[in-house]
């Protein structure tokens, strides 16, 4: 059985009991773990933040690969086709494999939720500042939020369904499933005594992420998992649903959502799953890029492209771009055209020939997102603020064919949210780059025990006199056109030819 094929259950597997929170578990956690003084406390949360981005990164990851075979799988049914026992036996085996991280996104949940009680004076006596109270409080909002997301989205994909309710609810001892896991979900996603505690937690996030704002911007920790919230499906429909609606039993976050209320919705025109699937990845935008639908811009950069060219981007409004320590945000690799790689003499190759009708459309961006790698459009590519195109000026023409072809080997495979370059089955970002480049000394550091490559670790090679050379640079939606390299530079707090 395929890797991904068990990610169709994930949303469910992740969402078979939200958040319970126990504050003798919190304060336990707290003396374990965080000790009583200022020091202990701040240094123990940096590492608990860091661990769970990681573990936030897991789950949007999963969730994005569980749309893509979820939609494949409900669409074979729109078109008759039975269950096979592959897909049954995915069904079992993915509600397995995800107990794992179901457990681990609980307990990070109620590990902060006793900080909302006690004044700023009792908490400091155990070292706990105002800062600080916020922080952790937003991690196990984070988590929480998560849980409440997976179960909004595997309502709209799955519980209006009979035949996959039916089968998601059915027990299988063969594979330890218990019966009725989707309709828990269900009772769990209704406890009033969850929803009033995350209801107490966005109160005070919102209140304490104004009083705190400045700092939070500073940050990048508290970035992640601000940036996280405030993207939060179940959290925009908060804001988006007033407490008179919630009042009534019409459609918000702290009510059930149930099959009534989805039919209702769709009588409006109102699809839940479109409104939850835009942000269901961690990918939504607060707004569009600044070089976005420009056409000088697109004419601009496409014109200075070639095949096996880096292009860097950076996305302020983005997740991911929190997640990147650095500048730069992401990398992907430039393909090149028809015309380009038949010049390079590689059109014919098997490699190339699977994706012939890609390049045809257009789609010359090979990319690492939470969906897996792809190929994306430049048009596509550019809703952003900043690109940097980066090229090995003294490549052989069979060395920039390797380099495409290298890249093309990567598309399909999934994302690396353990962002470790020394593994070849996932692929995040700049690891694209490491994979498809050879004879270039990049960069390298341990972060949690795993080797990365940052963007950053990229973009230094043209920065540092080093073997790559910054052909075009937009940073903040202008073109930079005097000493680009030595701007960069600057930008990623680094001195040119040092």
């Amino acid at each position: 059985m395929k890797r991904t094929s068990i990610f169709f259950v994930v949303l469910v597997s992740l969402s078979l009991a939200l958040p319970v929170f126990a504050a003798d578990s919190c304060r336990q956690h707290q003396a374990n773990i965080h000790g009583t003084t200022r020091q202990t406390v701040e240094s123990s949360l940096r590492k608990e933040v860091d661990e769970f981005r990681t573990l936030a990164e897991r789950a949007l990851t999963l969730r994005a690969e569980t749309i893509k075979v979820g939609m494949a799988i409900k669409e074979k049914q729109d078109r008759g086709k039975p269950f096979t026992g592959d897909d049954l036996e995915m069904i079992n085996f993915g509600i397995k494999e995800h107990l794992s991280l179901r457990k681990e996104l609980l307990i990070v949940a109620g590990s902060h939720e006793c900080w909302l009680d006690g004044s700023e004076k009792e908490l400091a006596k155990q070292g706990i500042t105002p800062e600080t109270r916020l922080t952790g409080v937003m991690l196990s909002l984070s988590s929480a939020l998560i849980l409440y997301d997976n179960y909004l989205l595997s309502i709209s994909l799955f519980e209006g369904d009979s035949k996959l309710r039916r089968i998601l609810n059915e027990r299988d001892p063969g594979y330890a499933v218990t019966s009725a896991a989707l309709a828990k979900v269900t009772i769990n996603y209704n406890s009033i005594s969850n929803r009033a505690r995350v209801r107490k937690a966005i109160k005070f996030y919102e209140r304490e992420s104004a009083r705190f704002k400045q700092k939070l911007e500073q940050n990048p920790d508290s970035g992640y998992l601000n940036l996280l919230i405030a993207q939060s499906p179940s959290n925009t429909m908060v804001k988006k649903w007033s407490p008179f609606y919630v009042v009534g039993r019409k459609l918000g976050f702290l009510t059930g959502v149930t099959t009534d209320t989805i039919t209702g919705m769709e009588r409006e025109g109102v699809s839940l799953f479109s409104m939850v699937f835009g942000n269901a990845v961690g990918l939504v935008e607060t707004r569009k890029g600044k070089l976005y639908m420009n056409g000088t811009v697109l004419a601009d950069v496409g014109g200075s492209l070639k095949s096996g060219d880096i292009l860097l981007e950076k996305t302020p409004f983005r997740l991911t771009d929190k997640l990147i320590p650095g500048y730069w945000g992401h990398a992907a690799v430039w393909i090149g055209n028809e015309r380009e790689l038949k010049e390079l003499g590689i059109w014919d190759n098997p490699v190339v020939g699977r994706f012939q009708d890609k390049i045809r459309e257009g789609r010359l961006v090979v990319e690492a997102l939470r969906s897996g790698v792809e190929m994306n459009s430049l048009q596509h590519f550019l809703n952003i603020d900043s690109v940097g195109v980066l090229r090995k000026t003294d490549l052989s023409r069979e060395a920039r064919a390797n380099i495409v072809i290298l890249a093309l080997r990567q598309v399909g495979k999934p994302y690396d949210f353990n962002f470790d370059v020394e593994s070849k089955e996932r692929v995040y970002c700049s690891k694209l780059v490491y994979m498809s480049y050879n004879g270039i000394d990049w960069p390298t550091r341990v972060s949690l025990g795993r080797t990365t490559f940052t963007p950053d670790d990229v973009a230094v090679k043209a920065a540092k006199d080093g073997p790559l050379q910054l052909v075009t640079f937009y940073h903040d939606g202008k073109r930079v056109v005097e000493t680009p390299s030595i701007r960069m530079a600057e930008l990623m707090g680094i001195t040119a030819g040092k």
